[in-house]
């Protein structure tokens, strides 16, 4: 017997969007693993991954380097891993590292980007459990407490491999070797097999974009929102190949949808705020670029943010 916990209780307990985690699940990045009666439900042992996950994006790792800390992860958590297991996880980016103990551990190699402990992992879930059910009768019966349901467990489709995700992630691979044909063939592969998965949409949308295709990436981002509606990535992307299409209007509503389901979709607040400085809205172009500052400081595109910022006040 399992306890676990369902995709809206991972929502609220890390703070990430429904759609992000489906997203995250869909493209075998990270999820449940427990499927029951037709739903997916996360164990303790998904919950440690899906906070790795977010940390690690956070400190700025690419998706590649996320994969490879998640897959060292699952390597060195047991399967039977629980909130009371005096366990820490850390990691510099490279790799991760389970003590067993509750004494912080910085690896030789740096600094540690992301570090928690699995007694504190648990006492946040309790917390929030607590806090919920001490709310008022209205708002619990609005706001589900984050209750475990205790289910005999079954794996999930996505842990066992279906070909469609295999060839889903093997098209991810050959992206990062740098072989488009081949990613291509592997994307069209998944969508024969599993004609709603959304994210290969998207990423085979971005393929054909950057060959010059944009009437097909367009179907593509068109046929991904379709399926997903919440999906931001594709959402994201289409907004920008309308803007390079010179369909400014429906770029920006695009744009501003994406802004409304994913308010810390940093690049999204930068073009929107670009596209509205170009139609005049000085205004509202300063609220998304000064957004976009807040979520990014330091980079090279956020100093050309503050650029346009000093433009639109001059």
């Amino acid at each position: 017997m399992t306890e676990l916990y369902s995709i809206r209780d991972v929502a609220r307990l890390f703070a990430v969007q429904e759609s992000r985690l489906r997203y995250w699940m869909q493209t075998g990045f990270v999820g449940p693993t427990v499927r029951k009666g037709g739903r997916f439900y996360y164990t303790f042992r998904d919950l440690c991954a899906v906070k790795a996950a977010k940390d690690l994006l956070a400190a700025g790792l690419s998706a590649h380097k996320v994969r490879k800390n998640l897959e060292a992860l699952r390597r060195v958590l047991p399967s039977d891993v629980h909130p009371a297991l005096r366990l820490r996880v850390c990691s510099d980016g490279e790799g991760v590292v389970a003590i067993a103990d509750d004494v912080a551990f910085v690896p030789a190699t740096g600094q540690v980007v992301m570090a928690f402990n699995l007694p504190a992992l648990g006492g946040q879930i309790a917390e929030l459990t607590a806090t919920t059910k001490a709310g008022a009768a209205a708002a619990a019966a609005a706001e589900p407490a984050v209750v475990a349901a205790v289910v005999e467990d079954d794996p999930t489709e996505a842990n066992l491999g279906p070909t469609a995700y295999t060839c889903f992630m093997e098209a991810c691979a050959a992206e990062d070797r740098g072989d488009p044909t081949e990613a291509e063939a592997l994307y069209r592969r998944a969508l024969e097999i599993d004609p709603a998965l959304a994210a290969a949409m998207t990423n085979l949308g971005n393929l054909r974009y950057r060959l010059g295709d944009t009437a097909d990436a367009r179907r593509l981002y068109e046929r991904a929102l379709d399926h997903d509606p919440t999906q931001a990535e594709a959402r994201y992307n289409l907004g920008n190949l309308l803007e390079d299409l010179g369909e400014t209007d429906l770029a920006i509503a695009e744009l501003r949808r994406v802004t409304q389901v994913a308010p810390d979709f940093a690049d999204a607040h930068y073009n929107l705020g670009l596209a509205l400085a170009r139609v005049g809205g000085a205004a509202q172009a300063r609220r998304h670029l000064e957004r976009y500052l807040e979520l990014d400081t330091a980079s090279e595109w956020a100093g050309r943010a503050r650029q346009y910022l000093s433009q639109l006040a001059a």
